[in-house]
């Protein structure tokens, strides 16, 4: 199973971001999506934004990925 994580992305570069995942930034590559801007949410898999998602959406999964570590 693959499992991607929310994050907040902080800051762009050229093709990648600094993003918030839970209080740890990274950066990831933003290669595939389109119109990525600080303050914005992305789902992240593997080093990737894979998806934009909303404030909604990063908390519902949030939940879940708590729940499943209790």
């Amino acid at each position: 199973m693959c499992v991607g994580l929310p994050a907040k992305v902080v800051q762009m570069k050229k093709g990648t971001a600094i993003v918030d995942a839970t209080g740890a930034r990274r950066e990831i590559s933003t290669e595939l999506l389109d119109n990525v801007e600080p303050g914005d949410y992305v789902m992240v898999h593997a080093g990737i934004a894979i998806a934009k998602i909303t404030a909604d959406d990063r908390t519902e999964t949030q939940e879940l990925m708590q729940g499943l570590m209790a």
